[in-house]
Order: C-alpha cells, then structure tokens, then sequence
C-alpha cells in the first residue's frame, strides 16, 4: 500500500512506512524514521532523531523533538506537549537531548505535557491535561498536575457487596490463582474492638517478618514487585488502601478498608499498592526474611518470568 502524503505537507524522510498517511502543514525532518500504516494529522512537527513505530496515530497540533521514541500502536491526542530539554536557553543545545520513550499500546490524551527523558509504560493512558513528571508504569492511568497513578486500565474493581464482611467465613476467590480475599473476626464491646488472626485458620503461613506501610501520601504507590517464592498476607489495620494484582493475564483491584479484612497474595503475582488515605496502616506479614533475589521489580521482566514458567 502506498505512503499518502498531502501535498501541502513538508516531509523531507525517506523512512515512511507502507499506508501511512501524512496530512496538511506536517513537517517531518530528513532522518526521521515513521513506520506502517500510521495517521499523522495536520500540523504536526517531527524532528530528525525521532523514532514512531507501526499503526499509531498523532492528532493535530503535536510536536516530537529529537531523543523521542513511539512504540507500535501508540495514540497521541491533539496538542500533545513533547520536550526534551529540562533547562533550555536560546540557541544553547546539549551534546545530547533526554531520551523519551511511549511504549506499545499507550494512549496521551489531549494536551498532556510530558517532560524530558520519561518513560510511559505499556499500554498506560495519560490523562488529558496530565503533566507528566515521572515515568508511568505498565498499564497506570495518569491523571492531574503534577501526574499521579488513578487506577490501572483493563481492571476488574471488586465491587461493594463482594467485600467480605467480619466475623464470617467469607472468602472471595479470584481469577488469579491463590489470591484470596477473605474477612478475619473482630470482636466488640465496650472496651473496643479486637481483630485476630490464627496460623491455618486464617493465615496459611507462619510469618517469618512483618512490616508497616503509612504516612503514604494520597497520590503515590507503594509495592510495584511481585515475588518468586514469598507470599504476603495483607490487613489495613488503620485507615483504608487499594491493592492491584496482576498475574500477567487478569488485572483486579481490591479495598482494604478495615482490620476485618484480609488479602492473601501467593508468588508470582505483581502487587501494587495505592489510594491510601491520610491516616491509612497497614500491616503486611511474609512468608520469608527478606531476600533481594526473591524480588521482581520490572514488569517486563515479570511477564518473561510467567512466560517461562508455563
């Protein structure tokens, strides 16, 4: 299939992929490299060291400046804001400009700004407006000024009325094997309340460590790892938090909302931990002592891992 290119568009590359269309007032500079079957609207601007790969689309209005990098099947939205310089002058340039990388399938809503040398993860969306000033992991949706981590795409929430409710034998199965989210007893009287939990009955492990995570602010995750052998037996014991888990195939996000509940993630599954209210506690117990071996902390590297061991 041919390349179509506007005839009111200044493209200067050799480098256009197969049915790739070009439209109106786009400028894309000799060494840029643009691959098959990509929508490049009007008024776009594509400098030499650019890099897009197969079937994205980039809307009107959208600038990529030397050092950036589009993986295949990328959108970018209308006025888009690229950089890649974090202290600019006038006709002073860098011996070499921050590299900026969109990965596979992500998606930048309109007039998001991404600065300099950020990496936007695999199949991630940036929010329109967003200001992105830190990388984006895998699959994140970003939203606000400075950007912050909303949810994460293509994720099953569990709902209110599957949360399991104190003093019962509720245990929610999910579609990740060997996670369990279940409720734990508390008991009440006028002295306070008391949760528990005991070895076999409630927890399938004999913790060999504990650890507490607070004072989290609003906007930022914790965990982001998943682990080869240890397993992790969760409560909030104060406040509330939001917990992801990825097996590499079913995404699901469940609340820790009071000591009552309880949520069992085995090995093998990428744990991220989030939306933590201002005076949220809670309460991990392991399987293991700590060992920096036992820990996968790139989500690329996590799905090689799952791939292999099929």
């Amino acid at each position: 299939m041919a390349v179509n290119i506007h005839e009111l568009s200044d493209v200067q590359s050799n480098s256009i992929g197969e049915g790739t269309k070009i439209w109106q007032f786009t400028v894309v500079l000799e060494r840029a490299v643009v691959g098959v079957d990509c929508n490049i609207c009007a008024q776009v601007f594509i400098e030499n060291d650019v890099i897009i790969g197969d079937n994205v689309t980039i809307k009107n209005g959208v600038q990529l400046w030397d050092g950036i990098t589009i993986e295949n099947n990328v959108f970018i939205g209308p006025n888009v804001t690229f950089t890649n310089d974090l202290y600019p002058r006038s006709k002073q340039y860098p011996e070499e400009y921050l590299k900026t990388t969109v990965f596979e399938g992500a998606s930048i809503g309109a007039n998001a700004t991404i600065l300099p040398g950020i990496k936007i993860g695999k199949n991630a969306m940036v929010g329109a407006g967003a200001v992105v000033t830190h990388d984006v992991p895998p699959n994140a949706i970003v939203l606000g000024n400075p950007a912050f981590i909303k949810g994460y795409a293509n994720t099953v929430i569990r709902k209110t009325e599957e949360i399991p409710q104190a003093n019962s034998s509720d245990v929610i199965k999910s579609r990740i094997k060997g996670v369990e989210y279940k409720a734990l007893p508390i008991i009440s009287d006028l002295r306070g309340s008391l949760s528990f939990a005991e070895i076999h009955q409630h927890l399938p492990f004999k913790p060999k460590r504990y650890f507490l995570v607070y004072d989290v602010p609003s906007q930022d995750v914790r965990g982001e790892h998943a682990h080869k052998e240890l397993s992790q037996f969760l409560v909030c014991v104060k406040g509330s938090c939001a917990v992801m888990l990825d097996d590499g195939k079913n995404r699901e996000e469940y609340s820790l909302k009071e000591p009552g509940q309880a949520l069992l993630i085995p090995p093998m599954v990428w744990g991220v931990q989030y939306k933590y209210s201002s005076d949220a506690v809670l309460l991990v117990l392991a399987s293991d002592v700590y060992k920096e071996s036992d820990y996968m902390r790139d989500y690329s590297e996590f799905l090689n891992f799952c791939d292999g061991i099929q």
